[in-house]
Formats: structure tokens, sequence, C-alpha cells
């Protein structure tokens, strides 16, 4: 029998770090299934909460945005810098890449300046022994007086030493010694400090040596504080002081204070740090960069992966598709046969065949489709490539006018556009949010998806990957072509450079790659469940009445609806109300394009013998770069 956990006191955890340190890869290993994600208050980013038990005690640990330091400059940094000042936890986590201690511990000097208690995580320790980086844990705890573990998370290495030095961490007192810590800051800067500090007195929520440094330094979160707590007089006095240092030293003092941690941080690595002298030579990241980010092969190697990932979608999904099709033709002769038997009303055999089934069918057949290229995209993230397609993108970005991280968020559209347009938060500047988030719709996302397997399995059958591709590199070019158009009329200022951390290539385990399919698609599931449901329900209710009109005919309340929108689409070669109705309702939802369809026309496998009627080659393609460009679902509006 288990040891009873005991009901004491909750140990809150922060888990933070830099982009790109296995952060994730530690949270989902200490957690397990025991987490749950929600959004930050007032704000659309993700808030991730686990728990795990140690040794009879419950630790509830929270991720944090990937920061470089306590200086705000995005919403992320300032999520993360927030919630370790106001929540207070009681032992932070700092996840670092052990292959570059100098740029990772410099979070961590920020932290422990706060008062912190913290544990010095040293991931990717394997990709450091490999490179030959001997780093002395012990030596490194003693200079900053905080446990520090190695782990590699990949491998689940060194994780039961990681919850013991949690574990060790909580009993440290604030009051204890173990705690204090500073940088020296020069002579002349120490006196200014300590000045400053007299003038505070009191504090409860930074310590009166962080508040005086980053007053120094012009912190503007700092400054705001203190003059919403009507310390006016303090903030006057350091900014006095802060600019007779600066002409003393001849340079600004935020300058002045980084480098001074800088020093620290270089005088500690050399002590606890060895690097074995090994004949330099490319590792294997190295020399698969030299071909995929090449400035001239990166471009066309990007394309060409993206070509086969569609071929291989369609080549591979439509053999499940076909199934899956046959099955909703049987269930939905098995439920008409059903309700015969039990003299059913029409109405009821109606909604279940020609609405519910019919409908919603015909959506779930693109499954396989959609779970494939989810599964493709799963495979290039964690391998570490999209990272690489967003530095290769960089030039082009900037010749637009748009920053090089925009591009990642134009990929995530790929998936869903609502995440996308979430993910430029990680975008510093507001201007560049804003005109990204414009032009994201453009980026074919999976709820279009079934519309083009739908169009291009019935008119294009030997170059279905072809034509899907020419969409979605169409969507990129109005996207940017949108940008080079919004650019120089509401957003004149220069664009920021490109810095960002390419991750080392990794193997991708099945098991995650699968984890992130499924994710995906069951959201997709989800919304077929809900809204797409809902949308062909209230398709098949106006394709019903009047009572005494035919099912789906032009005198029933859609058919009215449909002649009155076929119009405005004529000119585009698809003047018939059925499609003015379709792309109608694919403004709740892109998915309820085909999903209508299939309410009106019975179902998908009708589809391939009606749509023809309707329809030819050109004006079917016609018909998909009208489902790509025009209005976005509400979700995005």
């Amino acid at each position: 029998m288990k040891e009873a956990i005991e009901k004491t006191k909750i140990v809150h955890i922060a888990l933070a770090g830099n982009p790109n340190t296995g952060k994730s890869t530690i949270f989902n290993a200490l957690t397990g299934a025991h987490q749950h994600v929600g959004n930050w208050p007032g704000v659309t980013v993700e808030k991730k909460v686990g728990d795990f038990h140690y040794k009879n005690k419950e630790f509830e640990i929270t991720d944090l945005p990937g920061t470089y330091g306590l200086t705000a400059y995005s919403i992320d940094e300032r999520i993360a810098r927030d919630f370790l000042i106001e929540s207070k936890p009681d032992v932070t986590v700092i996840v670092m890449d052990s292959t570059n201690l100098e740029r990772n511990l410099y979070l961590a000097i920020s932290v422990l300046e706060l008062g912190r208690k913290i544990v010095l995580d040293l991931n990717m320790n394997d990709i450091a022994e490999h490179k030959g980086i001997k780093i002395d844990t012990e030596k490194i705890g003693k200079i900053l007086n905080c446990p520090v573990v190695k782990t590699d998370a990949f491998h689940k290495i060194g994780l039961e030493e990681l919850k013991a030095a949690i574990l060790k961490a909580t009993t440290f007192s604030s009051s204890q010694k173990e705690l204090e810590f500073f940088v020296d800051y020069s002579e002349d800067v120490e006196i200014e400090i300590s000045k400053i500090e007299k003038m505070l007195k009191s504090e409860s929520i930074y310590p009166k040596r962080f508040l005086a440094t980053r007053l120094l330094e012009g912190d503007p979160e700092i400054v705001h504080y203190l003059r919403q707590t009507s310390r006016e007089f303090v903030v006057e006095e350091a900014m006095h002081v802060g600019r007779h240092l600066e002409k003393n030293f001849g340079y600004d003092m935020e300058t002045w204070m980084i480098e001074r941690r800088y020093n620290f941080i270089r005088g500690l690595l050399k002590e606890s740090v060895k690097r074995e002298k090994r004949s330099i030579k490319l590792n294997t990241s190295d020399k698969i960069d030299r071909v995929l980010t090449n400035k001239f092969l990166g471009i066309p190697i990007f394309l060409a992966v993206m070509w086969a990932t569609f071929e291989i979608t369609f080549s591979v999904g439509g053999w499940f598709a076909n199934y899956i099709d046959a099955f909703f033709g049987w269930f939905a002769e098995v439920v008409t046969a059903g309700m015969d038997v039990i003299q059913a009303p029409m109405w009821l055999i109606s909604f279940l065949t020609n609405g519910l089934i019919a409908g919603v069918g015909t959506v779930l057949v693109f499954l396989p489709n959609i779970m494939i290229l989810f599964l493709a995209i799963a495979i290039l993230e964690d391998s570490g490539y999209m990272a690489r397609a967003a530095f290769v993108m960089d030039k082009l970005m900037h010749a637009i006018g748009l920053h090089g991280k925009s591009f990642i968020p134009m990929i995530i559209g790929f998936g869903c556009n609502v995440p996308a347009i979430m993910s430029t938060r990680t975008l510093s500047s507001e201007k560049d949010r804003i005109l990204t988030i414009l032009i994201n719709p453009f980026m074919s996302c999976s709820a279009r998806l079934p519309i083009y397997i739908l169009f291009t399995s019935i008119f294009f059958k030997s170059n279905q990957g072809t034509i899907v591709f020419s969409l979605y590199f169409l969507g990129i070019a109005v996207a940017i072509l949108s940008a080079k158009i919004l650019k120089p009329i509401f957003f004149k200022h220069e664009t920021a450079p490109l810095i960002m951390e390419l991750p080392p290539y990794r193997l991708p385990t099945v098991k995650t790659s699968l984890i992130h399919t499924w994710e995906r698609a069951s959201a997709f599931l989800k919304k077929a469940g809900t809204v797409i449901v809902a949308g062909v329900v209230l398709v098949w209710f106006l394709a019903s009445f009047p009572i005494s009109t035919e099912y789906a005919s032009q005198q029933t309340l859609i058919g009215h609806l449909g002649m009155f929108l076929a119009p405005i689409f004529k000119p585009a070669g698809f003047g018939f109300w059925q499609a003015a109705v379709a792309l109608f309702f694919g403004v709740i939802a892109k998915e309820t394009v085909v999903g209508t369809m299939g309410t009106l026309f019975g179902g998908e496998s009708k589809l391939a013998t009606i749509l023809p009627q309707y329809f030819a080659p050109l004006s079917a393609y016609s018909f998909m770069i009208m489902s790509l460009l025009y209005i976005p679902c509400i979700a995005r509006v």
C-alpha cells in the first residue's frame, strides 16, 4: 500500500529559463498527465500548471514563458517577471542549456538578485559532454549558494536528482545566509546603491537592493512601480545619480550594470567549467545546417519539404479516407433501414441521414489526411527544422518589412490561424504584431484542407499534392503582398534584426510526435462535434422548410438565401446557389463549407458525381482560391 501523502502546504515551483532550453520537456517529465492548460489572467497566453509528489510532499509547478532576463520587452517576458515577483514561488527552477551557460546564467543571476530561492538545472548535459564541456556543479552551487543538478530531459536522466534538489531548496529559510547574493557593481556604484536603499526604507514586494540597481539602470517597470507608490523623489534622485555616473563612465548605466553581471558570470565559469581541447570540426548539426540554411539552397529545400509533405498527406491519407467514406455510406443505409422498421417520420430520417451523417461524415472523411499533415509538421518541429525555416526566411521577411520571427506564426497558421495569431506575442514590436496578425488569415489552415481535398480528389486526381501546394504557396504570396502594401502606409519603422535560438537537431520520438498529432487532431474532432454539427443542423433545417417543398431545393429557405447571394460569385465561375450558401456558412468555420455541400447533396459519396455537373476544373480551382482568401472564420475575426 502506498504511503499516504501528508496534507501539508503545497510547495509552489516556478519553472523558468531561456527559450529552447528543454524547459517544456522538463515540465512534462515532472508532471506527466497531472497538468492542465489555461490562459494567464487578462491575456491569451498559454499557462501550464502541473503537480507531482516526492518524499510525501506535494509540489505544484508552473511553466513560465521563455525569457532571457527580468527586464520585460514582450508579453511573455512580462508574464514571467510578474509571476516571479508577485506570486513569490517557494522555489524557482532555472532550466539552462549546458552548452551555453554564459547566456543562460544571466537569468539565474537576475532571479538571485530578486532574493528568490533557486535550483539550477543544467539541461542538455549529454550534448555538453559530447562537446567536451566539463561542468563542476559543486563549485557553481557553492559560489551561487543554491542546488545545481545536471539533467538530460530528452532521455529522462537526472530527474530524481532534480526533485531532490527542489526539496532541498524548500528547506532554506528566507533569513538564512544561503540566500544572500549580490554582484559587485564597482565602488562608486555601490555607494550610490546604498544611498538609494536607505531612501527606500521598508519594502514588501522587491528587495531594496534589487530596486536600487534596477532604478540606476532605468528599468521602466521599476520606475513606474515607484511612481505609482508615491516615491517620485527616489526616482528623480536615482536618475540624477545615474546621469552623474554615466558622465564618469563614458556610457549609459544599463550597459554598465549588464556588463558587470556578465563579468561575474565569466569569472564563475572560469572557475567551474573546463573545455577539453579538441580539434575544431563541425558537429552533425553544423554539417546539416550548411545545406539546409544555405543562402541559395535554404528556400528551395523548404519548398521541396512542404511539397513532399502534401504529396505524402494525399497519397497515404486518401487510402484511409476511402474506407471512412464507405463506412459513413453504409452507416447511413443502416440508419435509414432501422428508421423504416420502426416507422420513424420522414423528417427524422432526413435529419439523421441528410443532416448529421452526411454533413459531419463529409468532414470526418478527411481526418486521416489532416492527421498525416499534423504528424509531418510535428516531426519537422520536433526535429528542429521549423526553427531553421524561420531563419532561412528571415531575409525575405525583412525585404517585405516584417520581422523574421513573423514567419513562425505564419507556419503555425498552417495548423490553425487562431493559435498563430496568439503566437505573435513573441514579437517585441506592437506594430510587427499587428501587421503579422493582419496577414496571418491568408495562411491555409487545416480547416480549409477538407475543401482542398474534396475538390482535388474530384477534379485533379493525378496531381493533388501539387495543386494543394500551389494554394498554400498562393496564401503566402498574398500575405507577403499585403504586408508590402500595408507596411509603408501604416507601419513606417525599421524592423528589428532576427535573434533566435536554433535548437540542436533531434530525432523525434514516436510518443512525442503522436501526442502533438493527437492534440491537434482532437481539436479538429471537437470542432466537428460542436461547431460543425450546429452548422449542418442549421443547414438541414433551412433546407427542409417550408415542409411543402422538396428537400434542398431552390424553393426552401436556404435556396432563397443562396439565390440572393449567388450573383456575387457568378464572375468567379460558380454562380449557383449551393456554392454561395456553402461559402456563407463557411464564415462560421471553414470545414462547414464541405459539411454544407454534403448536407445539400446527400453525403460525400454523391459529391463525386454531382459536383462535376456544376464545376469545371478551372472554376473548382477558383472556388478553392475563394475559400482561401475570403472572410476568415468567426474565431479568427
